[in-house]
């Protein structure tokens, strides 16, 4: 959801126009200050502190202040809804202006379908965030008051005034957001062509971590950014700093951010251990009553037709929420945490079932910027409560099913009365205990009760629906195989060294690795015949990226008198797959197996029409050659991994789990002749079972759906599920619809471990 809306546009009402009109509504208030503010003036009596006071919003980042950006509405171009309009969304609202205070606070996650206002928010926090102060001439906004923290070389190129001290300017805090293609080289930074080859010399060119440093880094649908991308991501987030060793460069450059991220569930979950090390996980599919959703309306058509009339609405907030920021830095580094509220924040996280230290950690820092935002010195009950349900909560492991009130232990019965003569005491011992607590309260600040309690359960029902939106959009963890890397197809993604002949070139990257040496090779050069001069030593190949389909192998039983049945499930099962194979690249194979050995009926393929045409007749009848059909499979599966198609194999395997012919037998054909031994039902199955290993072995999933609907059951198929490690199901009269749902359920559960 976003709005947008051109400043040529807003002159055509008047102001009473506007505000007389049924469409008019006025924005909820955003923030909620102390109506004191003597303490927060008391802690800005640095210059620094004033200077950014005084200062109106800059121009976009590296550059000079401009005086005509104090409006937004006087720029040109798309204009972005004003946070404070937003109806709604208190958590989230709370949440950004905690990162506007502390950018170091550990990043922001929104998730929520389309329209939620996931973007609006997100852009939104840009026109409340402070100008900052930087060093003139640096390319990752430096801070003057961090020297330790300045990038390589900046020390030397930095301007002194006569005092000594740098030359500095306040410019606007960059907003910077990461595309979706974005490469690696244009996020961390590489070399600079144009200046490399004029000077002869590695000149860094900075990427986008440079450019957001102390401002808002923004990455929209993050679950659908390229994985190595994501990672390396927040790994600079992690250590604070880019380091930069790569094409003759070695360069390092702080970078510290507010990470904000938005993503839509219903497009892909994102990674759990990615949202585990983002500090705050909101959803914004909370629900929304009528008054609001007629407000959200209304404001929303009111800023496309006049946007200039928006923002002078929410301009005296935006500019007095600007301010508290400011103030809310300086005096957040004076706030304190005590140990007795610490240990508050770690057993809600125990008994919230959280892993690892990193919940606790990011609590502890949200409610010190809570107190930071209200002007105290000291951390308090509600901004412990705060904390949980911002940090905690959304990681927690709700227990929906709390233990019944009757095994629950009855309350202890109160102390008997004492008698007359020591109620006078009884009462002063009573107001001295009572003063005590009192005394340790105001010390401590902890709440009087846990909201998780020791089964993992939410004390406050209200809590349980803001839990369960969080668990839903969470996603698995691990490396999935839904990408295939090769050097002649798919998406450019990065550039390496070659290993052999180069078939695909990297030109910017083969440029910027000669660029260094060309002044030094125009010299030697005579006969001046060229401009550019590119040894092989400069080549550089590409590195392609596509998408990776999986392959569905459906192993049939076509023996015995229920053959014809399973066949035509197994048929209509691959149609239904290929149906919906488009978008995800799926393909299908079908391997009947029959009298003494398995064919390939259908090879892999997405072709809807070829599995028509190839799956006209349905072989039925004789013997059930079931480790040879399972042999066949994982042929059939390797070849196709060997050709860069296919990322998972799955193989689903249709059959009651007996079998009567061997795979010596179905190999060798000369092991069919009368006179040759019959194998053994023990050494059939003790052979079944071998193949099944294979498929493990082979990094194949296996999916068996027993058929066996005799009265006494073997039991065989799953085991052979068991060895290999697959699933089980039991659908003796399954027909295509419930095959297909089962397949397409195990090959997402597939995709996505």
């Amino acid at each position: 959801m976003a709005f947008s809306a051109s400043a040529a546009n807003c002159s055509s009402l008047s102001l009473s126009q506007l505000q007389s009109s049924s469409l008019i509504f006025r924005p909820y208030p955003l923030f909620f200050f102390p109506s004191s503010k003597k303490r927060f003036q008391g802690h800005c009596s640095s210059t620094r502190c004033r200077r950014l006071l005084t200062t109106s919003n800059a121009a976009s980042n590296g550059a000079a202040i401009a005086s005509d950006l104090d409006n937004p509405s006087s720029s040109y171009g798309r204009l972005y809804f004003p946070l404070a309009a937003v109806v709604g969304q208190d958590a989230i609202k709370t949440a950004l202006l905690l990162g506007a205070i502390d950018r170091e606070i550990g990043g922001i996650a929104i998730s929520g379908r389309r329209g939620t206002a996931k973007t609006v928010m997100a852009r939104g926090l840009h026109a409340i965030v402070p100008p900052i102060d930087v060093v003139v001439g640096s390319i990752a906004n430096a801070d003057p008051a961090c020297p330790e923290e300045w990038e390589d070389g900046l020390a030397q190129l930095a301007e002194y005034l006569s005092d000594g001290s740098v030359k500095t300017q306040v410019v606007r805090s960059p907003f910077v957001q990461i595309p979706l293609g974005v490469t690696e080289d244009r996020l961390i930074g590489s070399v600079d062509v144009e200046e490399s080859m004029k000077t002869g010399t590695t000149v860094f060119q900075p990427g986008l971590l440079a450019e957001a440093h102390r401002g808002v880094l923004y990455v929209d649908e993050i679950n659908l950014l390229d994985e190595s991308i994501s990672n390396l991501l927040l790994n600079v987030l992690t250590e604070g700093v880019n380091i930069v060793e790569r094409e003759g460069i070695s360069f390092k450059h702080p970078c510290k951010p507010l990470l904000i991220a938005t993503y839509n569930p219903e497009e892909g979950a994102v990674r759990e251990h990615l949202l585990d090390r983002i500090a705050i996980n909101l959803s914004a599919d909370l629900p929304m009553n009528f008054e609001d959703r007629v407000a959200a309306v209304g404001i929303a058509t009111q800023f496309q037709e006049a946007s200039n009339k928006v923002f002078k609405m929410v301009e005296e907030e935006t500019e007095y929420a600007k301010t508290q920021i400011i103030l809310a830095r300086e005096y957040l580094k004076d706030v304190t945490i005590s140990r007795e509220q610490l240990k508050y924040l770690v057993m809600e996280s125990l008994q919230g079932g959280c892993q690892g230290h990193r919940a606790e950690l990011y609590a502890a820092r949200v409610a010190k910027c809570l107190a930071a935002l209200e002007g105290r010195e000291r951390v308090n009950v509600d901004d412990l409560k705060k904390a949980v349900e911002l940090v905690i909560l959304p990681r927690s492991i709700i227990n929906e099913n709390p233990p019944d009130q009757q095994n629950q232990q009855p309350p202890p019965p109160p102390p008997p009365k004492n008698e007359d003569t020591g109620e006078e005491q009884n009462e002063e011992e009573d107001q001295e205990d009572e003063s005590d607590q009192e005394n340790e309260q105001q010390q401590e600040q902890i709440p009087e009760e846990f909201i998780f309690d020791a089964e993992g359960g939410l004390v406050d029902e209200k809590l349980l629906f803001f839990a369960q939106q969080a668990q839903r959009r969470r996603g698995k963890a691990g490396r999935a195989k839904n990408v295939i890397f090769s050097e002649d197809r798919g998406r450019y993604i990065k550039p390496m060294l070659p290993k052999g002949p180069v078939k695909r070139l990297a030109v910017d990257a083969t440029l910027r690795a000669a660029a260094p040496y060309q002044k030094l090779r125009r010299e030697k050069d005579i006969q001046k015949s060229r401009k550019v001069f590119v040894e092989k030593t400069d080549m550089r190949a590409k590195r392609m990226a596509r998408k990776a389909g999986a392959l569905v192998i459906f192993v049939v039983d076509a023996s015995g008198s229920m053959a014809l049945n399973r066949m035509q499930n197994a048929k209509g099962a691959a149609l239904k797959l290929l149906a919906e194979s488009y978008t995800s690249r799926d393909q299908v194979s079908i391997i009947p197996f029959r009298g003494d050995a398995a064919e390939v009926l259908l090879p892999p393929s997405r072709s809807i029409a070829m599995a028509r045409k190839r799956l006209e007749r349905l072989p039925c009848g004789g013997g059930s050659p079931l480790a040879h059909g399972l042999s066949m499979a994982v042929r059939v599966g390797l070849n196709a991994e060997k050709s860069g198609d296919v990322g998972r194999v799955m193989i689903v395997a249709i059959t009651d789990g007996r079998a009567n012919i061997s795979l010596k037998r179905s190999t060798d054909p000369e092991a069919a002749a009368s006179d040759a031994p019959r194998p053994s039902a023990q050494e059939l199955k003790d052979e079944i079972l071998e193949v099944s290993g294979k498929i493990y072995k082979a990094g194949m999933s296996l999916l068996v759906i027993d058929t066996e609907n005799k009265f006494v059951s073997t039991g065989f198929a799953k085991e052979i599920a068991r060895v290999a490690q697959g699933k089980y199901y039991y659908l003796p009269n399954a027909s295509d619809a419930v095959i297909s749902a089962t397949t397409k359920e195990a090959l997402s559960t597939l995709k996505s471990s």
